[in-house]
Parts: C-alpha cells; structure tokens; sequence
C-alpha cells in the first residue's frame, strides 16, 4: 500500500498550514515576511527622515516651521492615533476571548480615531497650502509633506485594510487566518505609531525651535 506525498490537507487541519496544491509551509511563514515588510517601510521613512533632516532647515526666505506649525493642534492629532492603539489593543483582547462583537466594535472605534486622525491632518495640508505654504514652497515643505503625507497614506491604507478585515470577520469568524490577519493589521498599526511619535517629535517639536 502507498501514500501520496502530497496529500490534500484533512478538515482537522489549521488553516494557513497547506496551499493549493496541498504542499505544507511552516505556520509562521506569514508573519515572518510581515516582519521583512515592515523592516522594509522603515527603511522608507528612515530615507525620508533622513531628507528632512538635510533640508529641513532650506527655507528658501520662506516661512519656517515655527511660523506655520500649530502644536495644539498637532497634539490633538497624536492623541488621535495614540487612542487608536489603545482601542486595536482592546480588540486584540477580545479577538482572545472570541468574542466577535467586541472584536468589531473596537476595531470600528479604532478605524473612527483612524479617520479623525487623517481628517486632521488633511485639514492641516489645506491650510498651510491656503497659506501659500504648499510643497513647492521651499525645500524644506516638499520634504515635510513628502514624509508627513506618506505617513498619512500609511494611515488611509491601514484604515482600508481595516474595514475589510471586519468584514471578514463579521462573515467568516475568528477563525485561525482572521486571526493572524488581525495580528498582521495590529503589527502594522503600532508601526504607524512609532514612525508617528518620530515624526511629531523630529518634524513638529524640533521645527518650531529658533
């Protein structure tokens, strides 16, 4: 008697552990290559950071970053995303728990501090643009809207990302793929917090100083 090598996976396996074609992958693949990703974004943001620091300073007689940066204004907007955190933490908790509706009501406050978040930040571009402090001002506005308007696109792809994980879950449940969906999501997401606390304290705290 013979067996085939390549088996099609049985109903008591975890899902994620065979592809199509019935060939098994070790279980920690996905995060594995998740954790490359964002090695690689970080080496985005530490190249535009790293522009923002040459140029940062090159106002072409223009207005500087004391002129233009409202701090309160900008603390509302951390505050946003620092909360959205919290709130993905929260659901983290109940995703432990199994608890689907708890899952998507907080992954539905933390996408609302997600969008409060980018609100703020558009309102903030369109102002200083009124202004006549728009990215082709100076050197110094293309490299704050280059690093800052990124952020913010990480922010609008996370939020999408986001909704269709709820989805997901409000359809198919906690199973074992939402789950390390959700924990992909939940890495990301606190990777957007470290870049932003960067950004805020390099771009915004250091730029209103003489």
């Amino acid at each position: 008697m013979t067996t085939s090598a390549a088996a099609p996976p049985s109903a008591a396996t975890p899902a994620g552990c065979y592809d199509l074609a019935g060939e098994h992958h070790p279980q920690q693949g996905t995060l594995l290559g998740f954790w490359l990703y964002l090695m690689s974004d970080l080496l985005i943001f530490a190249c535009l950071f790293a522009v923002y620091g040459v140029l940062g300073r090159s106002f072409a007689a223009g207005p500087t970053g004391a002129d233009l940066f409202d701090l309160r204004l900008i603390a509302l907007n951390t505050a946003m995303l620092l909360l959205s955190s919290i709130t993905y933490g929260f659901a983290m908790l109940s995703m432990q728990r199994r608890h689907i509706p708890g899952v998507l009501a907080w992954l539905a406050v933390t996408g609302l501090f997600g969008l409060a978040f980018l609100g703020i930040e558009l309102y903030e571009f369109s102002h200083l643009i009124h202004q006549g402090a728009g990215p082709q001002r100076s050197a110094f506005l293309s490299a704050f809207f280059a690093l800052v308007g990124t952020h913010g696109l990480h922010v609008a792809f996370g939020i999408v990302w986001l909704v269709v994980l709820m989805v997901q879950v409000q359809r198919y449940g906690l199973h074992a793929a939402n789950q390390r969906r959700l924990l992909c999501l939940s890495m990301f997401w606190h990777f957007l917090d470290v870049v932003w606390i960067g950004v805020f304290t390099f771009v915004y705290l250091m730029g209103v100083l003489p």
